[in-house]
């Protein structure tokens, strides 16, 4: 059963979250002459609040008004579709690719994401700059009926986007329904209210941001609900080779969590992850020492396979393949094809 918190535990510290203290340091630096940098975002709430963070954080560490950093709102192919699954549409590009094609044609400078909405793979000539500080990485319980899925009637609904969520839900409780739920995060958490589902699952660092934490119900360990490769991570993506850029940026990006990173999505690369297969995967920092938790799921939540590896910081890419290659060893012929 998974360990569960109520929603008042949600503002425990998480590692490398981002601090007043840090915040006061960075607007202590002396000004720096920069030209003004076009920021690239999508439009939902989530996405903009991100952004804005992003400029504000940016914007103290060289000491200038947040308007040298205009935002420019592009709408992406995953915005438009909510009629079925990103897997089933085209994958998680969707909600990159239009930011991608304005990076390389000029209009944008830079561009600002989800850490788990990048592709695995990035089109050439974009690069990923680096990560604000990761908040909680958590799965955040969202039932009027429930204080978790363990605690739902037989037969109930639960809705979400995400394969892997919905695998994870079936592994615990194969009698539940699960079903298709899009649109951002105020949309669903109405579609709860209005009892068009009886629960969903949300990242718990997007409530976190737009202020609505304390519409979580619990919060899912990660022990249990490994969370998705770069969830809770912002991540800059710019053009390639633009050192000018790299360096406005290297004061506010975060060493601890690009080197998570960079092991989740090694993770990912040899499993060749996308949106379609359930695939978990939580690196982590402690005490010096890297440890990753990796979970591979068949969509019904029917079969599933674990790996840990852990090791020195500086070998993150190679902890992040090593667990694929554990999870492949384990799987059986044809279990991403099922």
């Amino acid at each position: 059963m998974a360990h569960l918190q109520t929603a008042r535990d949600y503002l425990r510290p998480r590692q490398g979250s981002f601090r007043s203290n840090r915040l006061s340091s960075i607007a202590s630096r002396p000004e720096i002459a920069l030209p003004p940098l076009k920021i690239g975002s999508r439009g939902s709430p989530l996405a903009l609040t991100q952004t804005h963070e992003l400029r504000r954080i940016l914007a103290a560490a060289h000491g200038v008004d947040e308007a040298s950093f205009p935002i420019h709102i592009i709408k992406t192919t995953g915005d438009v579709i909510q009629d079925r699954s990103l897997a089933e549409a085209g994958g998680k590009g969707l909600f990159t690719k239009e930011l991608d094609a304005a990076l390389l044609a000029g209009t944008i400078d830079c561009a600002v994401h989800s850490a788990k909405d990048l592709p695995t793979i990035l089109p050439d000539g974009i690069a990923i700059l680096g990560y604000l500080p990761r908040e909680d990485m958590r799965d955040a319980w969202i039932s009027p009926k429930a204080a978790g899925p363990m605690s739902l009637p037989k037969g109930a609904v639960v809705g979400t986007a995400s394969p892997r969520r919905a695998a994870m839900v079936k592994r615990l409780r194969p009698d539940l329904n699960v079903t298709l739920l899009r649109g951002n995060v105020e949309t669903r958490l109405d579609k709860v209210r209005r009892g068009d589902v009886d629960a969903t699952l949300l990242a718990l660092a997007g409530l976190k941001r737009l202020g609505l934490a304390d519409r979580a119900t619990s919060i899912l360990d990660s022990e249990d609900f490994v969370p998705a490769a770069g969830q809770g991570a912002i991540a800059v993506t710019a053009r390639q080779g633009d050192a000018q850029l790299a360096a406005a940026f290297a004061p506010i990006l975060d060493p601890a969590t690009e080197t998570a990173l960079r092991c989740e999505r090694a993770l990912l690369r040899v499993l060749d992850g996308s949106c379609r297969t359930p695939i978990g995967g939580l690196a982590q920092i402690q005490a010096g020492e890297l440890s990753l938790h990796a979970i591979i799921l068949r969509p019904d939540g029917s079969q599933f396979f674990e790996a840990r590896r852990r090791g020195h910081p500086a070998e993150a890419e190679a902890i992040g393949e090593a667990a694929a290659e554990a999870l492949l060893a384990q799987a059986p012929k044809g279990f991403f094809e099922a």
